[in-house]
């Protein structure tokens, strides 16, 4: 047998969990051939040397906000350069499937903190489906890196039916014909192969644009009476449900519990919540939920996984453009207002400082940001004895409350002013007990999104890092094996996905990981420009010794040299998976536009 290439003399895990084997891996138009303890280079058009390196299933990447990025730059190339062969977009009710660009650029761009004229313009321009069928033909068709598998957005879905106004209006409930259009177009999709809905509860979200500026997203209007008749037709079918818990008060996720559980006499409900995590505010908060879940899972029946960014929470922030600020009045106030000129009026009326000051002061009730700003580094100033020294450190120094401090800088500097603190995450001992637990999935990157906040496109290599460094300190995290089948197939198998996997037969989603370039760098801080969307710069971290090659469906796009010629645009390598389907390798061919369906009828239209 000839084969296309030889990933030869690794240590080849094949993403079950099972211990690692010295071998040589071939591929043949896309599928893994052979993993043999010696194969004939000579058979192969082309030879990749990875003599102590690890050879791994394609890391998945289940949570992202690439929805719009995907129209314009399909390679997606900062996940594709950390392994990433597979990722999953229609994250927190934000899908761009059924509603208009402009609904659809307003539920999306401040959430997720993404300049909204260029989701508007990706919509705009390329936007021709109004359907889950035509959408899915339409991302199968672009010259893909990596593959795509989707959830069905709640917040979309509740648009298209109702419209921005009503399905964000709290009084207004949908009648029982917009219930079932929904509930129509869910089945719908989850005949062609989406995962599952993908709903948020979490106030904090607010809508962008200027028609109902500030609102939380539709999908937290809906009534638990609401959700559960989706809960039923995704328990009925085995498929997912992903969600957040409100992240303010999080009393809602005793709800998500009982849902989720069988009982004994009813299939349970796979849910996948957003997220676990050691946060500062709260200590003792992720045992508690760790403990719970697995109580629940255990001994009620219960299907619960929840997600978590394996590495320090930390965030960046351009004065005070954060999310974290939506947790409380006085930073949504702020956030309300999107020019500098009107922010910095606000934050010289000393009624609003008063508010901010109470609400700061607050030790008390529910939160995520830790509201210290002692812990809270400035990066960068046009100042530049700022650099280096905590909000809190100046405001000593002038003998000033730190939010006043803080408010004065951003005033003075507006987004100029750079800083960064870390929320969640920090005690090494807290995350190994986190990212070690049953109940929890690998992997809350929010790839795409908060492009100037965070960057854990390469979470999957940090956490191997961790696992090896605690091996090599004889504190042994898991076993390595362990640890790749956390990022690869159990995030697979558990979504119902073909992907995660490396045997005989399988895709050849591979990535050759030299294990020596699993150093600091993992968490080196860099920036790089997204042309698509006018050059602004995202926030990445990026070790590229630590990749020596990703393929994707048996064609190696992605080395040391970089992408290949044509990658993201000439050339489509990727596939857009379906839930309990096979995916057949792509044919490498070059890629020609992708051919629309014709327009159908927006759902509103649809209901009688």
């Amino acid at each position: 047998m000839r084969y296309d290439v030889i990933l030869r003399s690794g240590l080849v895990f094949d993403g079950t969990g099972a211990p690692p084997r010295l071998a040589d891996v071939g591929i043949t138009a896309g599928r893994v051939t052979a993993i043999e303890d010696q194969l004939d280079p000579a058979l192969a058009d082309q030879v990749i040397d990875a003599e102590g390196q690890w050879v791994m299933p394609g890391f998945l990447d289940a949570h992202t906000h690439y929805d719009a990025e995907l129209l314009l730059a399909p390679g997606l190339p900062e996940s594709v350069r950390h392994g990433v062969t597979t990722v999953c977009i229609g994250s927190c009710s934000l899908s761009t499937i059924f509603a208009t660009p402009e609904d659809c650029a307003d539920i999306f761009s401040r959430v997720e903190a993404l300049p909204r004229d260029y989701v508007l313009g990706a919509l705009e321009q390329h936007k021709t489906w109004n359907d889950p069928a035509a959408y899915m033909a339409h991302v199968d068709a672009l010259p893909l890196g990596p593959n795509v598998m989707s959830f069905i957005g709640h917040s979309d879905l509740r648009v298209s039916v109702m419209g921005l106004e009503d399905a964000t209006d709290e009084k207004r409930k949908p009648t029982a014909d917009e219930q079932a259009c929904m509930e129509a177009a869910l089945n719908d999709a989850l005949d062609l192969g989406f995962l599952g809905l993908s709903c948020m509860t979490n106030p904090w979200d607010k809508i962008g644009g200027d028609r109902v500026r500030s609102r939380p997203l539709p999908s937290t209007f809906a009534s638990w009476k609401e959700y559960r008749r989706f809960h039923d037709i995704l328990r009925e079918r085995g498929a997912i449900l992903q969600s957040a818990p409100n992240i303010t008060t999080k009393y809602n996720a005793l709800l998500y519990l009982l849902e989720s559980a069988s009982f004994g006499v009813r299939k349970p409900l796979k849910t996948t919540l957003i997220t676990v995590a050691d946060t500062k505010s709260n200590p003792m908060l992720s045992s508690a939920i760790l403990r719970g879940t697995t109580t629940f899972n255990d001994t009620l029946g219960a299907d619960i996984r929840w997600q978590c960014v394996p590495m320090p929470f930390e965030v960046y922030a351009d004065g005070i453009d954060l999310v974290v600020f939506e947790e409380f009045g006085a930073g949504e106030e702020a956030l309300h207002l999107t020019e500098q000129v009107e922010r910095n009026a606000l934050f010289a009326d000393k009624a609003y400082r008063r508010r901010f000051r109470k609400e700061y002061d607050k030790r008390f009730g529910p939160r995520v940001w830790h509201r210290d700003l002692h812990d809270a580094h400035i990066v960068s100033a046009p100042d530049p004895t700022l650099a280096g020294r905590s909000f809190g450190d100046v405001a000593d120094e002038r003998g000033e409350h730190p939010v006043d401090t803080f408010l004065d800088l951003v005033m003075e500097h507006g987004t100029q002013l750079r800083w960064r603190t870390t929320i969640a995450n920090h005690r090494p001992e807290k995350l190994d007990q986190i990212v070690s637990h049953p109940t929890v999935q690998v992997g809350f990157a929010d790839s795409g999104a908060h492009i100037r906040n965070m960057a854990f496109y390469n979470f999957p290599l940090y956490f191997l890092r961790s696992v090896k460094r605690a091996a090599e300190a004889g504190t042994p995290l898991m076993p390595l094996e362990r640890a790749v089948h956390r990022v690869t197939g159990e995030i697979g198998e558990w979504l119902g996905v073909d992907a995660g996997r490396l045997r005989v037969g399988d895709r050849a989603d591979v990535v050759v990981v030299n294990p020596t370039g699993l150093n600091d760098d993992v968490h080196a801080y860099h920036e790089a420009p997204i042309d698509v969307f006018g050059g602004v710069r995202r926030m990445v971290r990026r070790n590229d010794d630590a990749i020596t090659a990703t393929l994707v469906g048996g064609q190696v796009v992605y080395t040391p040299a970089g992408f290949v010629d044509g990658y993201g645009s000439a050339h489509g390598y990727g596939r857009f998976l379906r839930r309990g389907h096979d995916t057949a390798p792509r044919v490498p061919s070059t890629v020609t536009a992708p051919t629309d369906a014709p327009v159908e009828a927006p759902l509103a239209a649809q209901v009688s």
